[in-house]
Order: structure tokens, then C-alpha cells, then sequence
């Protein structure tokens, strides 16, 4: 039993035409086609399942839910009554409430984030195929974005308050879900309030992360790509296009990723993201970054703050 990676993120836009263009031409995403309700449905060229990516038209840039896939549709019912134990109402949903999905259960982080878990999804197929497949598709656009990524969500954080949803939600998700600790930052006179975490179920440093903030929402939605010289790449197409890019090519000292950070044309932030950094396992002790040393773990390179970086979000 268990959950295996990240499934979906649903994102509005104010301008399907504008997002589609950038989810398109210069992510590199591959459109898989729309519904009644106006929303369209996106992947990367190296997934298989009929979509990653789900762009909703609303008069609000955000994310609406994001979605991770389990093993077996019998999982379903036993994580609802896991996160019942934890005091959490999960709603289970039947076939094609998630859009070309099998069943589904509903819940509310403690952040306030909507998150599903699924099955099944339609599939689709790698643009490569599955029987002598080339290393890479003709005609890829844009930053030829290999698959979603994570996610890193806003939390709401005021410990001062009693608040530390950050604590919360990666609690509920190690106790409850089976995710795991990969890394985590420290605050406070006693170094013992954690602000940020990043949490694990593949072998990548994170599939999710949480970060603190005023109120609820999203900070970026990351693709993956090869390495160094396809991140340098993305910025020529991203400045090509015009996209505004909040931060310049860099690394990581958290995750060890190599990173450009960018805004889609309603304002959500995405991010491109390269190399595996480690390999995270189970018993892996997680890593812990301290409060002075906060931005040298966001930006290795240079540790200097960026404003925008963690007061702008949707």
C-alpha cells in the first residue's frame, strides 16, 4: 500500500490562450485536449497517464487541488480511515469526478490545500512509445519539460499564534500518507519550530514541500529536466518569449536542484528543475538547514535573500 508520486496539479488561469501558449510553447508540454467546462489537459512528453497538468479558466490565478496516484484502488479505502484516525474528513469520490480518473478520495490538508489520491488514470503512452523508444521525441517545443515535478505549497505560519500548518501538514502526511522526511529547516531562539519541510515518496528529494506564509496557496509547480545545459536552455526560451523570470539559473543547497524560477502569464510561479540531487531513501536521516543558513539553502550560489521568492504566490 502506499502512494507513489505525484499525479496532477490543477491550476487556474485568467487567459486559456495566453496559458496554453505557455504551458505549450515554452514548458514544452504536450496538449491532450479540453472539456465542457473550458479546462484543458496537459503532460509532459515522458509520462504516460493522460495528463499532469490541468489549467482551469477562473478569474484567479492558484491551484484548485493537487493529486498523487497510489498503488492499488483498495488503498483508497484504507488511507480513509487512516486519516480519519487523524482527525481528517475524507471524502471518497466515485469515477470521473477527477477527470479521467478511476475513484478518488477528497481531503483538506490542515493547510487548507484540496489533495486527492487516485489509481487510475487513462493512459496515454510516453511520446516516445514503449518498444524501442529514441532517447527523446521529434519536434519537442519550448523547454521540452520531461513530467511534473512537485509542488510547493504556501502554509499558513504565525507561531507566535499557536499556527504552524507547515508542522501540520508534514505530520498528517508522514503518519497517515507514508511520506518521508528528506529535508526541513529550523527556526526560532531554540531551533526547534520547523518552517519549511520537504517531504519524499520516490527517490527524489521531494514530491512535495511546504513553506510558511501569511495564508494558503501555491509557490511554484516544478517540471523536470535533464540537467545544467537544458536549464540554460529553458532561460533562452523563457527570455525569447518574454516570460518573466522571478529567479535567474541557479542550485539549490536544499535539494542540490538546479533551478530557474518563472511566472506563467497569470502570475502562478513554475519552476524548471534539474539533476537528481541525492537519493533519497526511507532510512535516509533527513537533512537540516538553520535559520541563519536559510538562504544559502535556497541559493547556494549566491545565499543572498530574494524578496519576491517567498512573499509573491498565488
Amino acid at each position: 500500500m502506499g502512494v507513489m508520486r505525484i499525479g496532477h496539479v490543477n491550476l487556474r488561469v485568467m487567459d486559456m490562450d495566453a496559458a496554453l501558449r505557455h504551458y505549450r510553447d515554452v514548458l514544452g508540454l504536450l496538449v491532450q485536449g479540453s472539456d465542457d467546462s473550458g479546462a484543458f489537459y496537459l503532460k509532459g512528453w515522458d509520462e504516460w497517464d493522460k495528463y499532469s497538468v490541468m489549467l482551469s479558466p477562473s478569474d484567479r490565478a492558484g491551484m484548485n487541488h493537487v493529486a498523487y496516484k497510489v498503488e492499488y484502488d483498495s488503498d483508497l479505502d484504507l488511507f480513509k480511515d487512516r486519516l480519519a484516525e487523524h482527525g481528517v474528513d475524507a471524502l471518497l469520490e466515485p469515477a470521473s469526478h477527477l477527470p479521467f480518473c478511476g475513484r478518488s478520495l477528497r481531503f483538506s490538508l490542515p493547510s487548507g490545500h484540496e489533495m486527492y489520491l487516485y489509481a487510475d488514470k487513462e493512459r496515454v503512452g510516453k511520446a516516445v512509445g514503449d518498444q524501442n523508444p529514441d532517447p527523446w521525441p521529434d519536434g519537442l517545443k519550448g523547454a521540452g519539460a520531461h513530467w511534473l515535478d512537485h509542488v510547493a505549497l504556501q502554509c499558513p505560519f504565525d507561531p507566535e499564534k499557536g499556527v504552524n500548518t507547515v508542522a501540520d501538514n508534514c505530520r498528517l502526511l508522514r503518519e497517515a500518507l507514508g511520506f518521508y522526511l528528506s529535508e526541513q529547516v529550523l527556526v526560532g531562539p531554540d531551533a526547534d519550530i520547523q518552517a519549511v519541510a520537504f517531504l519524499f515518496r520516490t527517490s527524489t528529494p521531494h514530491d512535495i514541500a511546504f513553506l510558511p506564509a501569511p495564508t494558503c496557496g501555491i509557490h511554484h509547480a516544478s517540471f523536470f529536466l535533464d540537467g545544467w545545459s537544458d536549464v540554460l536552455k529553458a532561460a533562452d526560451v523563457m527570455a525569447k518569449n518574454r516570460v518573466k523570470i522571478d529567479v535567474t539559473p541557479t542550485r539549490h543547497g536544499i535539494t542540490r536542484g538546479e533551478t530557474i524560477y518563472f511566472f506563467d502569464p497569470s502570475g502562478n510561479r513554475n519552476e524548471t528543475f534539474a539533476g537528481l540531487g541525492y537519493l533519497a531513501q526511507p532510512d535516509m536521516p533527513p537533512i537540516t538547514w538553520t535559520e541563519e543558513n536559510l538562504w544559502r539553502g535556497i541559493f547556494y550560489h549566491t545565499g543572498e535573500a530574494h524578496d519576491s521568492f517567498t512573499s509573491v504566490y498565488t
